[in-house]
């Protein structure tokens, strides 16, 4: 069922066990990792519950997703896009991540309303069209987001809504992507959720 922008839907109680599981199993295996890169990093509870309000706030059918790690933000996405009607496209250069992120979304019910394309998000924005985006959800490299302009604010929608994840555990990585949606948009704020949830809404 579509749902009117505004109105926000019960989490469905399959994709809330299997993001519990995925989440706790991240946490083990994090915990036995030295190098950051080979964590899995997954979106905190209640980042993941901010980010699955906003989107059904925001009515965001179109969603847009950098950084699918083991598809746990995913899992919140496509929980909103479904009741939305929409769909979640999510990016990841790890082959491995993405595929377990498929069993994850298959194991939720969600392989309708995801698509996950291997590849760089950075050249994946250069190639969406103007405004074609309702929410886009940054949880990549950091450093890299400032190269991707202006494409993180053009594909944007008038209403839609930039996140970057890590605003308050990485700030002086966040910094320069901060001060260029700045330049460009008036509502920037950032949310003491999770590690950090940096948001703007373009006009």
């Amino acid at each position: 069922m579509t749902r009117t922008r505004g109105t926000i839907t019960r989490m469905d109680d399959v994709v809330q066990r299997v993001i519990d599981r995925v989440t706790e199993a991240a946490a083990r295996h994090d915990a036995t990792q030295e190098n950051r890169l080979d964590r899995w990093r997954v979106l905190e509870p209640d980042a993941g519950r901010f980010l699955w309000f906003l989107a059904q706030t925001v009515g965001a059918r179109n969603i847009v997703e950098i950084g699918t790690s083991r598809g746990v933000s995913t899992l919140w996405l496509a929980d909103a896009a479904r009741a939305s009607g929409g769909r979640v496209i999510s990016y990841d250069t790890d082959p491995d991540a993405q595929r377990d992120a498929a069993r994850t979304i298959e194991e939720a019910g969600l392989q309708a309303f995801v698509e996950l394309r291997l590849g760089d998000g950075g050249e994946g924005l250069a190639t969406l069209g103007d405004g074609a985006v309702d929410l886009l959800f940054l949880d990549s490299e950091r450093p890299e987001y400032p190269s991707w302009w202006p494409h993180p604010v053009r594909v944007l929608r008038s209403g839609g809504v930039l996140v970057a994840d890590n605003a308050l555990s990485h700030p002086d990585e966040i910094a320069p992507l901060h001060d260029l949606l700045l330049s460009d948009l008036t509502a920037v704020t950032t949310i003491p959720v999770g590690k950090g949830e940096l948001v703007a809404l373009r006009g």
